[in-house]
């Protein structure tokens, strides 16, 4: 009699779709025994159906998630998408809870601190944001893990200068992020391809406003979202707006104008 096949390995007729499929079931009950899938804590729905659906139905809140900036100088649009990241998963929580920023003292030095009327518009109340500066990068992961572990927060955004960090201090503010049932945001001022246990790895960059507004001034702002990491699903890239009556983003991608009729091909072709 043959020996069974090992369930790690395809049988000859198994279609390839089909052994992703399992394979990826296989990964989340490994993640689940270490407390770093995030499942017990649900997903969030951005309200953006393709996003949404790359993400296996939202973004996980008791989970660490990256953000990048794609360079330095973007550093504010990365900001401004872990802000609206941090409005939606705080409005779908049973109870509103704090929002804890926290940032070395030489980012804050070059990069700012985050603006009041800003935050309103993002739909932040100023005084539910706590600030922190810390003096090292240690100092960073450290608030951020204690503070993942906190009931009274519920998001942590940690902000980091383009440092290399190692797997553990990623994997310990997962296990924080999962105890505290906590969105943890690591915002970093440029993309980084060292191993990571986050859950998701973003680099977000700037975007040309809609070009239908140009007559009325600086239109909404607008985001290239990359998601380049994903444990619970597929990869994509996005353009994204800002609603800032609604306060959410709406996908933005086809939404220019089609380019009209070229003026120096003959008349007959341009009809047709």
């Amino acid at each position: 009699m043959a020996a069974a096949a090992r369930p790690d390995f395809p049988s000859p007729t198994e279609e390839p779709a089909g052994l992703i499929d399992r394979l990826r079931r296989r990964l989340r009950a490994v993640e689940a025994s270490t407390g770093l899938s995030g499942e017990c804590a649900g997903a969030t729905a951005l309200g953006i159906p393709l996003i949404d659906g790359a993400l296996g139905g939202g973004l996980v809140s008791g989970a660490l998630h990256e953000i990048a900036a794609a360079r330095e100088t973007e550093t504010a649009a990365a900001s401004g998408f872990a802000l609206a990241l941090a409005v939606r998963i705080n409005r779908s929580a049973p109870a509103a809870r704090s929002v804890l920023w926290v940032a070395e003292d030489l980012s804050l030095a070059e990069n700012g601190m985050p603006y009041g009327p800003g935050l309103d518009e993002t739909g932040i109340a100023p005084e539910r944001l706590i600030t922190v500066a810390a003096a090292r990068r240690r100092d960073v992961l450290w608030t951020m893990e204690e503070a993942l572990r906190c009931r009274a927060v519920g998001v942590v955004i940690g902000e980091l200068r383009a440092h290399g960090i190692d797997q553990v201090a990623t994997r310990r503010l997962s296990l924080a992020a999962a105890a505290g049932n906590t969105l943890g945001l690591l915002l970093r001022t440029a993309p980084d391809d060292e191993p990571s246990a986050a859950a998701t790895r973003w680099i977000i960059g700037a975007a040309p406003s809609s070009s239908e507004r140009e007559r009325w001034g600086v239109g909404p702002p607008r985001l290239v979202a990359r998601l380049m990491r994903n444990r619970r699903g597929h990869l994509g890239a996005w353009i994204v707006e800002w609603n800032s009556v609604e306060q959410r983003f709406k996908l933005a991608t086809h939404s220019e104008p089609v380019a009209g009729t070229a003026f120096d091909r003959p008349p007959r072709a341009a009809v047709a």
